[in-house]
């Protein structure tokens, strides 16, 4: 790659970033959503301040990454990278339900980000 770079190689490193981010994000969504789960109403210290920074860098990442990607598609990989794995935390590490059907559910969720992320 010759530098300066290209604008097509510009915009292709720009939505790599954006992506990345954008599962960071996603991820970050399960963070705050334990730590809520954990604050018990906000009554503990600790699990409040995660939930209060995890919500921030994750909105944030979801900013970030809104600036190079379509909005619906964005919104949707976030919300289900942050669901099924906020699912899957709970089943392996909160006594969850693991059942077969909640199972399949959650590969269904993983399934649509996939087609979304690949048919855009």
């Amino acid at each position: 790659m010759s530098y300066p770079a290209s604008e097509d190689d510009r915009d292709r490193v720009m939505a790599a970033m954006a992506w990345l981010v954008l599962v960071i994000s996603g991820l970050l969504e399960s963070v705050w959503a334990i730590a809520l789960s954990r604050s018990a109403g906000f009554a503990r210290p600790l699990p409040s301040i995660v939930f209060g920074v995890a919500l921030v860098l994750s909105m944030v990442g979801l900013g970030y990454a809104l600036r190079s990607l379509p909005v619906g598609t964005a919104y949707a990989v976030w919300v289900g990278i942050g669901a099924a794995s906020t699912a899957v935390a709970g089943m392996l590490f909160l006594h969850e339900s693991a059942s077969l059907p909640r199972i399949v559910s959650l590969l269904l969720v993983v399934a649509g980000v996939i087609g979304l992320k690949l048919f855009r």
